[in-house]
C-alpha cells in the first residue's frame, strides 16, 4: 500500500513539474530562429516544445512499426512464434522479473512479498510448472497450510511437478505427525522416485515406527544399492530389524522361527550385544553350547560386555571356579586391554580366592576415577584380604556415590562376592553390604544354590554411618563368623566343606 502511494506521488509530480514547465515556456516572450534553404522560420520556446514532444512520440511510433514489421518478415519466413512473442515478450519479462524476486523473498523469509510476487509471476507467465511450487512455498511461509495444500495437490497432477507435490504433502503429514497418511504419501513418492534419498529414510522410519520390519528391511536394501547407506551402517541397521522380528516371534510363541532370526542378527553384526545374548541363550536351551561359545566369543571381540560374559558363563553353569577362569582364556587374549576385559579377570579370580590376581586386574584399569564396579570389586578384595570392616564399607560408600556404567548392574560375579563383602554383625550390616554388591539384573535362574535372605531383603546401604564405627560389627578374624555360617548354609551341598567356608570361596554365577 506504501508502495503503491509513493508511486502516485512520483507520477504526480512529475506531471506537475511538467505543467510548471509548459506554462513558464507558454509566458515566455523569446523566440527560437531556425534558418534553412534561404528561408526563415521563427518559432516560441513552447512551439519548440510541443514539436520536441511529437518528435519523441514519432520516432517511438516509427521503431514500433518497424518491430512489427520485423515480427511479420519473420514469421512468413517460418518462424511461427515471431509475431506473436513480440506481444508476449514484455510480459514475460515482467513475469520472470516477479519470479525472481519472489524467490529472493523466500529465502529472506518475507511471506508477504514471496505471496505478491508469486501471484503476479502466475498472472504474467502463465506457466504453473515456475509459479505453482513457488505459491505453495510462499503460502507455507505465510501460515496458509490449506493454501499451500491446495497448491501441492494441484502440482501432483502434472507428471512433471508430482514428486515435488508428493513430498510437499508428505512434509506437511509429517509436522501433523500423521503417520498413517505420511506412511501413504511416502509410498507414493517412492513410487514417483525409487531411489531420492529422502523419501527412502523417511519411508525407512515410518516403516519402524509401524514395527513393519519386513517392509523395512526391503526398504534399507533399496537405500544400501542406492548408494546412500554405508554397507557397515545397513548391517547393523538390519541386525536391529531381524532382532525386533526375532522378539515379536518369540512373543508369539514361535521358539524356532525366533531362534533362527536371534542368530542371523548376531551374525550380521555381532556387536548387537542384544542379538547375541538372546541367540547364545536360546542355543544354550536347545544344548548346544558349542555354537552358544562362538557366538558369544564373536560378540566379545566385536564389543565387549558384561552381559556377554555372564551368557558365557551360562554355557556350564555348575563348573568350578579355576576351570571358569581356564575356560574364559580366550576372553583375555580376544581383547586384553579392554576394561571389561581388566573387570572380568578381577571377579574370576574373586571366585577363586586370588586376591592378589584380583587386585592387579583392577590396578590396570587405571581409572582417573574409580567407578562404582571398581569401588564393589576393590570391596570384595579388601574383605578376602582379611582387611579390617571399616575399609570394607569405606569402599561399598564409595561405590554409592561413584560413576556407574551400564555394567554396574550387571557383573559376572557379584553374587558370589556377596560372601566376601558381608562381613561379621548383625542383619542390618549385611543387608547394607548386599545392597551394593549385589547387581540388579543378577541373573540368579540358571544357579543351582537359593538366594541367601541376605540378597532378598537388601533395599538400601546406610551411606551416613561412621566409616570406623565397630560398635555393630565385630573385627574381621581369619577364622568364619556366624554370618559367614548362615550363608554357608545355602550354598550347594558340594561346597558345604569346612575346608570352603574357611577359604571364604563362593560358588560362582553362571
Amino acid at each position: 500500500m506504501l508502495g503503491r502511494l509513493v508511486y502516485v506521488l512520483i507520477v504526480a509530480a512529475v506531471l506537475l513539474a511538467g505543467g510548471f514547465a509548459f506554462d513558464f515556456l507558454a509566458n515566455e516572450p523569446g523566440t527560437i530562429t531556425v534558418d534553412y534553404a534561404d528561408r526563415l522560420y521563427e518559432i516560441t520556446l513552447f512551439e519548440a516544445a510541443i514539436l520536441l514532444v511529437i518528435a519523441i512520440v514519432v520516432i517511438m511510433l516509427v521503431v514500433w512499426v518497424a518491430k512489427i514489421l520485423y515480427a511479420i518478415f519473420r514469421f512468413i519466413l517460418g518462424d511461427e512464434n515471431a509475431f506473436g512473442g513480440f506481444f508476449i515478450r514484455s510480459r514475460q519479462k515482467r513475469g520472470i522479473d516477479a519470479l525472481s524476486k519472489g524467490m529472493t523473498a523466500l529465502a529472506a523469509g518475507d511471506a508477504k512479498t514471496a505471496r505478491k510476487k508469486a501471484e503476479l509471476a502466475e498472472r504474467k507467465l502463465q506457466s504453473p510448472a515456475l509459479t505453482r511450487l513457488m505459491n505453495a512455498q510462499a503460502a507455507d511461509l505465510a501460515g496458509e497450510r490449506q493454501r499451500a495444500a491446495t497448491y501441492y495437490k494441484a502440482m501432483m497432477m502434472e507428471p512433471d511437478t508430482a514428486f515435488v507435490g508428493a513430498k510437499g504433502l508428505l512434509q506437511h503429514a509429517l509436522a501433523d505427525e500423521d503417520a498413517d497418511r505420511a506412511l501413504k504419501l511416502a509410498n507414493q513418492a517412492r513410487e514417483i522416485k525409487p531411489k531420492d534419498r529422502d523419501t527412502l529414510e523417511v519411508l525407512y522410519t515410518l516403516q519402524s515406527q509401524k514395527f513393519d520390519w519386513g517392509a523395512a528391511r526391503k526398504t534399507l536394501s533399496t537405500q544400501v544399492r542406492a548408494g546412500h547407506v554405508p554397507k557397515l551402517e545397513a548391517a547393523t541397521r538390519e541386525s536391529a530389524l531381524i532382532l525386533a522380528q526375532a522378539e515379536d516371534a518369540d512373543r508369539l510363541g514361535e521358539k524356532e522361527h525366533a531362534r533362527a532370526l536371534a542368530i542371523e542378527a548376531a551374525k550380521m553384526d555381532p556387536s548387537n550385544t542384544n542379538a547375541v545374548v538372546m541367540a547364545a541363550s536360546q542355543l544354550i536351551a536347545t544344548g548346544s553350547k558349542r555354537a552358544a561359545s562362538k557366538l558369544v566369543l564373536e560378540g566379545w571381540r566385536a564389543k565387549p560386555s558384561a552381559r556377554l560374559a555372564a551368557t558365557y558363563a551360562e554355557v556350564e553353569p555348575d563348573e568350578a571356579p579355576a576351570a571358569r577362569r581356564r575356560r574364559f582364556e580366550t576372553f583375555f587374549t580376544l581383547q586384553p586391554d579392554h576394561p571389561e576385559t581388566h573387570f572380568l579377570r578381577a571377579e574370576l579370580a574373586l571366585t577363586d580366592g586370588d586376591w592378589r590376581a584380583a587386585r592387579r586386574a583392577i590396578e590396570a584399569l587405571r581409572e582417573t576415577e574409580p567407578s562404582a564396579r571398581s569401588c564393589a570389586v576393590m570391596a570384595a578384595i579388601a574383605r578376602g584380604e582379611g582387611e579390617p570392616d571399616h575399609i570394607v564399607r569405606g569402599w561399598l560408600a564409595r561405590a554409592l556415590g561413584a560413576p556407574r556404567g551400564e555394567a554396574s548392574d550387571l557383573q559376572l560375579t557379584q553374587a558370589a562376592m556377596l560372601p566376601l563383602l558381608i562381613g561379621p554383625g548383625d542383619e542390618d550390616e549385611e543387608d547394607d553390604a548386599a545392597t551394593a554388591a549385589t547387581p540388579v539384573n543378577e541373573p540368579a535362574q540358571s544357579r543351582d544354590e537359593p538366594e541367601t535372605p541376605e540378597a532378598e531383603d537388601a533395599e538400601t546401604l546406610d551411606a551416613t554411618e561412621p566409616a570406623d564405627d565397630k560398635s555393630t560389627a565385630d573385627p574381621v578374624d581369619a577364622q568364619p563368623s556366624e554370618a559367614d555360617s548362615r550363608s554357608d548354609e545355602n550354598a550347594p551341598a558340594e561346597k558345604a566343606d569346612d575346608e570352603a567356608a574357611k577359604s571364604n570361596r563362593a560358588e560362582p554365577v553362571s
